[in-house]
Order: structure tokens, then sequence, then C-alpha cells
């Protein structure tokens, strides 16, 4: 038995089987340090903070805005409702058994009364309800919507709004189920003053509170370093290193730092008679030669919030130092788009009105270009106005004809197409990514900087 262990031990070191024995390419990589954010439970607590700011400064106006005198927010553990964790505290992973919350709008003097019937009270967020015959037993099942008729009936709300929309997916979140036992708990008599919550669910989770921003630019200033480091020599040997293992160094990095992506990262290469398309969704891993252009889009979420950036990257030929002039060019193409979408997003806008003079705009300078830009924030493709689909250069519905509003983050994505005089006119494709907001006033301004050159592999 004792020989048979050594043999398998010898085989494994001699295919490089076992991890960080086998030599050099064994070893594991270093990683950039972590961004700088504060320990988990200094973050738990800002994070506490900023819910409850939401809560107390945005919220009542919103209700107030579409006439909601009291919003519903039904769902259970496992199947939660998307608005449902930029409601609770940072330390709820789950509804538990059924979580219903009830926000009821007193009046201006007195403020939103907030009710957790069933679950806890999300560390002082909510006053919780428990079990009328049994104090310490949680409320559940038919008492919980017992309770909910009875809340309904002292305060008797004019309007009754719920999680229902064929617009918005964020504001689509009770159940067909949870949606038929409401409907028989209230009976007729308080079923006719349902309305649907849709714009209200969207605005509440579009909106930003201030100190978000600092550790949000904390975030993307880490991603940038990343990608810097990704597309480097530090991680790619041309001729050697693949796409994929670009793509899962950023993974490595992401998880050795202690945090997550919100999807899985790409990298991609363009050369010489090897052009990319965008609508190539699924890519194979290819090994990156001197002369290439890279492109990566890369996410990560931390203390709730979540990035998205794409970055261009260059591997130079023995003896450049720079990428080619019509490589360069390109990369100017795309930061002059991105110049005259900025310039039409200002507040009282719609999505479908930013596209659609952006793209008037960029026929006019000449630009082969797509714009497909995004709201983000509590998650990477937020709630809010779209501005273009990348497959779908037309006013979008529902969703585009949302307006752009002040102390909004949008994620501003794009793409161009130049034609290169050194690849014999071949076009290539440039894809940007960056986050942007606009300020109290509705002024936008990039969240941490833009892209300016190349990232160059040496």
């Amino acid at each position: 038995m004792i020989k048979r262990l050594a043999f398998v031990l010898l085989i494994l070191l001699a295919t490089g089987g076992v991890p960080g024995l086998s030599g050099r390419q064994n070893q594991p990589p270093s990683y950039p340090p972590g961004p700088d954010l504060p320990d988990l439970r200094t973050q738990g607590q800002i994070q506490l903070a900023w819910t409850r700011e939401r809560l107390n400064a945005i919220l009542p106006a919103l209700m107030r805005r579409y006439g909601i005198q009291m919003w519903l927010v039904i769902c259970r553990e496992y199947n939660e409702d998307p608005v449902f964790f930029s409601l609770v505290a940072p330390t709820t992973f789950a509804a538990r058994r059924r979580t219903i919350l009830v926000f009821f709008d007193r009046g201006p003097q007195q403020g939103i009364e907030r009710l957790a019937l069933g679950g806890s009270s999300q560390s002082g967020l909510y006053r919780s309800y428990h079990d009328p015959e049994i104090e310490e037993r949680e409320l559940w099942g038919a008492a919980q919507w017992q309770m909910l008729r009875r809340v309904i009936e002292q305060r008797k709300p004019a309007t009754i709004g719920i999680n229902i929309s064929p617009a918005y997916a964020f504001a689509d979140g009770l159940t067909v189920a949870e949606y038929r036992a409401l409907k028989k708990a209230l009976g007729p008599e308080w079923m006719h003053r349902v309305v649907p919550a849709g714009n209200l669910i969207m605005d509440y989770l579009m909106l930003r509170v201030p100190g978000m921003l600092p550790y949000y630019q904390k975030m993307m200033a880490w991603v940038h370093r990343l990608i810097k480091t990704a597309f480097s020599e530090k991680v790619i040997t041309p001729g050697k290193t693949s796409t994929d293992d670009v793509v899962w160094w950023l993974r490595e990095a992401v998880r050795h730092a202690g945090y997550s992506v919100w999807f899985h990262p790409t990298v991609r290469l363009q050369r010489p008679g090897w052009p990319i398309e965008r609508p190539v969704l699924e890519d194979k891993p290819n090994i990156i030669q001197r002369g290439d252009v890279l492109h990566v889009d890369f996410g990560i979420v931390a203390m709730g919030l979540a990035t998205d950036t794409q970055h261009m990257g260059y591997v130079l030929r023995n003896g450049e130092t720079e990428p080619p002039p019509g490589i360069r060019k390109a990369l100017r193409s795309g930061h002059r788009l991105q110049d005259l979408l900025l310039k039409e997003m200002k507040p009282g806008r719609s999505g479908n009105d930013v596209l659609l003079a952006t793209l008037k705009a960029m026929n006019a300078a000449g630009i082969e270009g797509r714009v497909y830009s995004h709201p983000i924030g509590d998650r990477g493709h937020g709630a809010g106005p779209l501005i273009g689909l990348w497959d779908h250069q037309e006013p979008v519905p529902a969703r585009g004809n949302l307006l752009i509003q002040p102390r909004s983050w949008f994620s501003i994505e794009l793409s161009v197409k130049v034609p290169v005089p050194e690849w014999n006119q071949q076009k290539l494709w440039v894809g940007l990514e960056e986050d942007a907001y606009l300020d109290a006033r509705g002024t936008i301004h990039w969240i941490l900087h833009r892209q300016q050159t190349y990232h160059l592999i040496h």
C-alpha cells in the first residue's frame, strides 16, 4: 500500500499534479492587494446606515410622488423579491420563512411607518411583529396574513402598492402564489385599492445616497489596478498565455481579496485577419500573440455595490513602445463617442431621447458605433432608464422611457469600429465601459476616470 501511494505521488509530481510542489509553473501567483475598504463589521455598519438613509430620505418622497400610501413587499425564503436586499440589513441573507414588509405613509409630519410581519427588525429598521399568542415565536403562516389584514384595517390606506409589473423585472417580485394568498387575505374590500408599485421601486433602486460614492471610487480604483496588472507582462507571456488564463487570473484575484464578481469576465483578442465581432458572446480560449489588441469586460461586487468596466490592451511587437497610430486613433474615436453621450445625459430626458440624440451626433461626426449604456448601483445592470441595447439601436420599450435623475449612477457602455491602415483597413472594434454619476445638480462626472491609453503588454 505504501509503495502504491509513493508511486502515485511520484506520477503527480512528474505531471505537475500537486500545486506548489511540481515546479515554477505551479507556484501560486501573486495578486494586488484588495480595495481600500474597511473590515467587514465596519462595512456592515456603513451599509446599514445607507439603507436607513434611503428609507428615511428617499422612500417617503417617492411614495408621495406616485400616490402610494401603503407599500407591501412580500416574499419567501430563497425566492426573494428583487428589491428585498435593498430594504434590509446587510447581515440578512434570506427572507426567512416568509417576510412581509409594510410601509405606511402617516403624512409629512410623522413619516413612513415600517413594519416587518415575519423575520427580524433588521437591526432596528422595522418594528417586528411576533406571534400574538406566543411572543417568542415567529409570526408565520396564516397568522401573517391575519396580522396583515389587521394592520390594513387599522390604518385604512387609500392605495396599497404591490410589486407586479409587466415592464420592469425589478418591480415584478410578487409571485403568483403570494398574490393569491394576499388576495384571499385582503378580500375585495381592500383589493380594489391595490395598485402596481413599479415606478416607486425603479426610482428607489436607482437613486444613490452621497455616502456611497467614496467607497465606490475605491472599488473602481481597485478594478483599474486589477485590469492594468492583468493586461501586463506580470500575467501575460505572448505565445503562451491564453485569453482564458487572464479571465481566471481576474477571478482568482477577486476571490483572493475576499470579494466576488457578478458575471464571468471575458477577455477577447483581435489581430490582422482575425477580427472580433461584438455579437460573439461565447469565446473559446485563444493564445495571445504580439501585435494583438485585447478587450476585457469585468465587474466586481463589494459593500452591496456592483461595478462594470471594459478596457482595451495592446501586446507590443518587438521594437514597439506604443501601438500603431491606427490603433491609437480607434481608442480616441471611442473617447469622442463617450463625450457625445455624456453631453446628452441630462436630468429630465428619457433614455430613448438620449440614445437618439447621441446617435444623431455620432453619425454627424462620422463615427461608426453603438451605444448601450445602463444604470448601475445595487446591481450591475441596475434599475432606471436604458440608453439603447447593443443589438437594438432604437428606442427601448418601457425602460427606455424612464427619465434620467440627479443622484443616479450609469455605466457608460458603447463601442466603435475604426479601419486600421496598419491592418490593411481591417476594422478594429473598441469596446469601452466606465461608470459615471450625476450629482445633486444633475451634472455628470466619471466615478474615477476613463481609460486614456491602451494597457501595454511588453
